[in-house]
């Protein structure tokens, strides 16, 4: 009967890759149906149950299954011998479940509707749009900068702890739901990752866990990018999987908050996207609004760059490259490169709207 049972669940794998094969072809189905119908519901859930727990209840999960893992391997490992065919489908049987129930608790998002659409925006853009929009957020970055630092050479220090920037940063999405209901955040569960060192290395800033709809930000990360990586990690825990949509909300979350601050690293972290766009269509334009962006902010680029470099190592190659590949695994065709997709959505927003 446990071989049965094994062989059946192994079996129902290739089944589940061949059934989201056919599911990203009707992301209108899983917006109506999963994305904007069970998981909202399911989320809520999760984070009324663990939000309150002060570490993260994923990463015990995530030690105990290791160590069960671990267990079981040196128990059967001699199977190899004598008994190959079933230790390959006992391991084809654990992957199965696991694969099932992470795609159940949060994974049928990277086939739902792309934002632009969901949004009723527009997925393109001329150059001329994009140096446009790029001058507004430089304007209003040096404008701010000046308001905070008094000046235009000071780099800007956030003037909030860690667990206070997670408190604030509900309040953008609270004004952001007036015009996107469907982006409504409540309740709040963010935690601070205790594998920041482990993060860092690998060059992760923060990560939602799929299993307790826990999001962590990496509390080694002490710049102007705190605030934001806060939003676009709670982007993931309401759904949006795809990492430039999060982008893009944590962007809209950032500047619809009310406290000046939390605008500031919204405005200066879009920026820079824009800015690294320009760089790829025209370098000598690139150059030219480099020149106008006040030094105290081009300081604070400086001290992120100088923070990942301090931990660069030959591991966190072959995690980028990881990564890469989940992506397009999972419905993000262009994989990292894909993140770009957020200044289309920044372009086409910000339009005809006021900064």
């Amino acid at each position: 009967m446990q071989r049965r049972t094994a062989l059946i669940l192994a079996l129902l794998l290739p089944i589940q890759i061949i059934f989201l094969q056919i599911l990203k072809n009707f992301p209108e189905f899983v917006e109506k149906y999963y994305s904007l119908g069970f998981y909202p519901i399911l989320s809520k859930v999760s984070r009324y149950l663990f939000g309150w727990v002060p570490f993260s209840v994923g990463d015990v999960f995530y030690i105990l299954i290791t160590l069960l893992a671990l267990r079981w391997i040196y128990k059967n490992f001699k199977r190899l011998r004598y008994d190959p065919q079933w230790f390959f489908i006992d391991i084809a049987a654990s992957v199965s479940i696991v694969y099932f129930m992470f795609h159940v608790l949060w994974g049928f998002n990277y086939y739902r509707l792309p934002l632009h659409q969901s949004l009723k925006l527009q997925s393109d853009y001329t150059y001329e749009e994009l140096l446009l929009t790029t001058m507004r957020f430089i304007e209003k970055s040096n404008e701010m900068h000046r308001k905070l630092a008094h000046g235009d050479t000071l780099r800007i220090d956030l003037p909030y702890s860690q667990k206070e920037m997670f408190k604030k940063s509900v309040n953008g999405y609270k004004n952001l739901e007036k015009e996107y209901p469907q982006l409504a955040y409540w309740p709040r569960s963010i935690k601070k990752s205790g594998w920041s060192l482990g993060l860092t290395y690998m060059g992760y800033s923060g990560y939602l866990n799929p299993f307790s709809g826990e999001a962590q930000v990496n509390n080694l990360v002490k710049t102007y990018k705190f605030p934001v990586v806060a939003c676009h990690e709670e982007a993931h825990q309401i759904g949006f999987a795809a990492e430039n949509e999060a982008n893009f909300i944590a962007t809209l979350a950032t500047l619809h908050n009310e406290d000046p601050y939390i605008q500031y690293a919204g405005y200066i972290f879009t920026l820079r996207y824009l800015i690294n766009e320009v760089a790829r269509n025209d370098m000598d334009q690139f150059l030219e609004f480099e020149k106008i962006i006040n030094p105290g902010i081009m300081a604070s680029y400086k001290e992120m760059r100088d923070f990942w470099t301090k931990y660069d190592n030959p591991f966190d190659k072959f995690t980028s490259a990881f990564w890469d590949n989940f992506l397009k695994a999972n419905n993000q065709t262009h994989g990292i490169k894909s993140y770009n997709y957020m200044v289309a959505l920044v372009v086409n927003y910000y339009e005809k709207r006021p900064l």
